[in-house]
């Protein structure tokens, strides 16, 4: 027996078992820790939140892996969505708004700064936003409510699929016969900075007309109208002057 704990056998023997032992450690411990992991900083191009069946939630990217339009979980080529951002999913896996933001100087020198977060209706586009933007020493902000029409927005991104090798002609054309059976948004109300430097609160009706206009020009004259169906103002406070 001696002889045999000293021999090199044993050693062999004795060494793989600590190697197995310490293997079997090293594997609880981790997979103890899957469920919670703490991380004091992390570099990522993009993160996919999930719910535990895989369905996706949320995606944070950056500029060049941003993904297309969800919509049922299926991913969809978006024709000019470029930039760095958040994108919100519901419980379908369906888009549901994000936010978006960006700027940079070009080799000429201009500047220019966007920010966007937006919510959508259910399988449509944005209902609510939040903008502000900057070209060069233009610049303005919003928040916009917006009434949508019933048809699911997978119709329109099967017109975008359909036509994406088409002609800017036969682009048009496709387009426009879509909208004839298709009803446009329509925004009804408007709170924003114009690039004028004036601010203006704006109500419209459901046909997206303004219907009264609080106004506070860039010189800080303030006037609030209100406006017939054709955009005529029947009536302004104060009083418009006499001519």
């Amino acid at each position: 027996m001696k002889n045999f704990l000293a021999s090199q056998r044993f050693l062999v023997i004795y060494s793989g078992v600590l190697t197995i032992v310490f293997v079997v450690v090293v594997a609880a411990g981790f997979a103890a820790e899957q469920e919670r992991t703490n991380f004091r900083e992390i570099t990522v191009q993009r993160i996919n939140l999930v719910e535990p069946d895989g369905t996706l939630r949320m995606v944070i990217s950056d500029k060049a892996l941003f993904p297309g339009i969800f919509l049922k979980g299926k991913e969809h080529p978006h024709p000019n969505r470029k930039t760095a951002g958040m994108l919100f999913l519901n419980d379908e896996g369906t888009e549901n708004g994000g936010l978006t933001f960006g700027g940079e100087k070009d080799k000429d020198g201009k500047t220019s700064s966007y920010g966007h977060l937006s919510f959508d209706a259910y399988e449509q586009d944005q209902v609510f936003t939040v903008d502000a933007q900057q070209e060069g020493d233009q610049s303005g902000s919003a928040l916009t409510l917006v009434d949508r029409p019933n048809y699911p927005i997978g119709e329109l991104i099967e017109l975008t699929d359909r036509i994406k090798d088409f002609s800017p002609e036969q682009k048009k054309a496709e387009i426009a016969k879509f909208m004839q059976s298709h009803p446009a948004p329509h925004s009804r109300l408007y709170l924003g900075r114009g690039g004028d430097k004036s601010v203006a609160l704006k109500l419209r009706d459901a046909e997206g007309r303004d219907r009264i206009v609080v106004e506070v020009s860039a010189d800080g004259s303030p006037v609030m109208r209100f406006l017939d169906p054709d955009g005529k103002v029947i009536n302004q406070l104060p009083p418009a002057p006499a001519k």
